[in-house]
């Protein structure tokens, strides 16, 4: 029983933080990724138009895929990509809190990082992966017990 609202709650989760880095994604889409590449310059970050396409495919497509549950690891890497990269080109010298602080930048890393490697079974990763892995796991712990 509390398995079911652990899967409703991961995926809850997920859908909460692929919202917000969603939204950062559609305002980059917005400044295009010359305007979106200028903005990464200004701030310091190395190749900026590499980096405007990463972060905006990141936050777009991979928000996307992280809401169905696809690819989730992948994602949740790369969510701590990206904001690596905001919290030390535009939020570090800002502190932990306050105006332009890094805690939101922070708590979405290690919320991203963690739901992409435990994203519970609502997932298309658990569709297409977790029961085969589930089924191994079962093989192997009768083979280790006979």
């Amino acid at each position: 029983m509390f398995g079911r609202f652990k899967d409703v709650a991961l995926l809850l989760g997920r859908i909460g933080v692929a919202v917000v880095f969603l939204a950062h994604g559609l305002q980059k889409w917005n400044n295009g990724i010359d305007g979106t590449a200028k903005f990464f310059e200004m701030t310091g970050i190395p190749l900026p138009t590499a980096a405007a396409v990463f972060a905006m495919t990141v936050e777009i497509l991979g928000s996307i895929a992280f809401i169905v549950g696809f690819l989730l690891p992948l994602v949740g890497i790369g969510y701590v990509v990206i904001s690596v990269g905001a919290l030390l080109s535009v939020h570090i010298d800002n502190g932990l809190t306050g105006q332009g602080g890094y805690e939101l930048v922070l708590v979405l890393a290690l919320a991203g990082l963690a739901l992409g490697f435990n994203g519970g079974r609502l997932s298309l990763d658990h569709l297409l992966w977790g029961r085969k892995r589930a089924r191994r796991d079962i093989e192997t712990g009768e083979l280790a017990n006979a």
